[in-house]
């Protein structure tokens, strides 16, 4: 989709539709003046309000090249007469992409009238994101333009406008991802794209085979992965500001990359398993992060690192009661070998601290508990370092992405005992999300560090108005705001 932004007059523009934010209760902008009568008509009748995902069609507008007039409803307003709130407008946005392409809508412009040009880029370009790239047949409609229609006003919107194309690129890159089915996506094809991304995006990156995670002992990622056919890889993806940084802080960010997840010996049902190709979506969305780290360019040095692995049952795979020592030297007692993202963070954990990363931030698909406790809507975040997570939240706040402070209370610590080794690697029915933070808090040791339990919101088992089913991309955004903030 070609995105562009344009700098003219309204009755000027040639496209499909024009389109304007408007929240409920809000007059009619300047530029729809010539409009108002039929705003005013809307709004009396109930067909329009402003509400959040409502849209109401003008055809053949008067004094406009454009075909249509569309008015997209982004809900309340936070704070009475600001500039529209970010999520609020990504959404309108996105959501008016998904149902207008639908009617035929080829060439979209977007009247940023009181709005945001980077969460409007965002909106449309994760909007019109579709995962059908497996079929043959027709493959749905598609966007083919979104231009953004503004006053000059210098370079601040022309950079924010960037920052958006980047940001949306980057988090649909995470998406293509996550996507990609078990067949098409083992530990070794990931670690290729990581390395075309890197060699593109002018990024270092290292990967280690078996052999080397051998060598170096780790034991607890290495447990996993040996009931596939599929070998394991640690990739290691580096940005190193240009000009040396004022800062000694050294940013790691750890995303869990199991490519496939049986659940191995404990094996998990067979309903749902196929979704199981989005347990790499921690991984998936800091390859993301560093693809937009890469052309946003922070002050500070950040290295990503993704273990990835494949979890499945055979001959040699890791059973409940196996004992494995991790990076660190601590040995794992394994009671269930679904617990398995907990087995390659640590030592992935342990191998950032090792190369100097002074804070870390991890994302995992990693329990089912976390769903229970939070449903869809927010992430879980946990942390022994409540300076680190306060940045970590700010970011997360500016980009719409929600999340919640979840309690790490050292009574949580006893669920994790066992009587054969250090620890259990899970901790029973009860807290099951808590104990799992619990277990990769042992290993980031007094490293600040904020782990964020992804399971319930990066994917979407039905589509939004504003997205389509199947991988968010969630913590792409939240992660690149972090570096830049710092």
């Amino acid at each position: 989709m070609e995105t562009k932004l344009l700098y003219q007059p309204l009755d000027k523009v040639e496209a499909d539709a024009v389109a304007f934010l408007l929240f409920e209760e809000d007059p009619a902008p300047a530029e729809l003046k010539f409009a108002s009568a039929w705003l005013d008509e809307l709004r009396a009748s109930g067909e329009f309000s402003g509400k959040t995902d409502e849209l109401a069609v003008l055809h053949q507008p008067h004094g406009l090249r454009a075909r249509r007039l569309v008015l997209a409803g982004a809900g309340k307003r936070s704070v009475p007469n600001a500039l529209a709130d970010s999520a609020a407008v990504r959404t309108a946005v996105g959501a008016a992409v998904r149902c207008l392409k639908q009617k035929g809508v080829k060439r979209l412009a977007w009247c940023l009238s009181g709005a945001d040009a980077e969460a409007a880029v965002e909106g449309a370009m994760l909007g019109n994101f579709e995962p059908d790239v497996h079929k043959t047949a027709n493959q749905g409609k598609s966007l083919e333009a979104f231009h953004v229609v503004a006053a000059p006003n210098g370079a601040e919107i022309d950079r924010a406008f960037e920052r958006g194309e980047i940001l949306a690129d980057s988090q649909n890159f995470a998406r293509e991802l996550a996507n990609e089915p078990a067949n098409l996506m083992t530990p070794l094809i990931l670690a290729g794209r990581a390395r075309a991304m890197a060699a593109e995006a002018g990024l270092d990156c290292e990967v280690l085979d078996e052999d080397r995670m051998r060598q170096l002992g780790m034991g607890s990622l290495l447990g996993v992965s040996q009931g596939s056919a599929e070998p394991p890889a640690l990739i290691i993806v580096r940005y190193t500001p240009a000009a040396p940084s004022k800062s000694a802080d050294h940013l790691g960010l750890v995303g869990k990359g199991v490519t496939f997840d049986t659940g191995g010996v404990s094996i998990k049902p067979a309903d749902g398993m196929e979704k199981m190709k989005y347990d790499m979506s921690g991984g998936a969305a800091v390859l993301g992060a560093m693809r937009a780290i890469a052309r946003l360019k922070p002050s500070i040095p950040v290295t990503a690192l993704v273990p990835a692995v494949e979890n499945m049952v055979g001959s040699k795979a890791q059973r409940p009661g196996d004992i494995v020592t991790s990076l660190n030297g601590k040995t794992i007692e394994v009671l269930n070998t679904d617990a398995e993202g907990r087995l390659i963070l640590i030592d992935a954990i342990t191998y950032a601290k090792r190369l100097g990363c002074t804070h870390l931030v991890d994302a995992a698909t990693l329990t089912g508990a976390i769903v229970v406790a939070l449903g869809h809507v927010n992430i879980g975040a946990f942390t022994n370092h409540e300076e680190l997570l306060g940045r970590v939240m700010a970011a997360a706040r500016s980009e719409g992405e929600k999340m919640w402070h979840m309690p790490l209370d050292e009574d949580y610590k006893e669920l994790l005992k066992s009587p054969f080794a250090d620890l259990a690697n899970i901790g029973g029915r009860w807290g099951g999300a808590i104990s799992a933070a619990w277990f990769l808090k042992e290993f980031a040791e007094d490293t600040p560090w904020v782990h964020l339990d992804i399971a319930g919101t990066a994917w979407l088992d039905d589509a939004k108005p504003y997205m389509a089913k199947g991988p968010t991309g969630v913590c792409v955004r939240t992660f690149t705001k972090l570096a830049l903030n710092w």
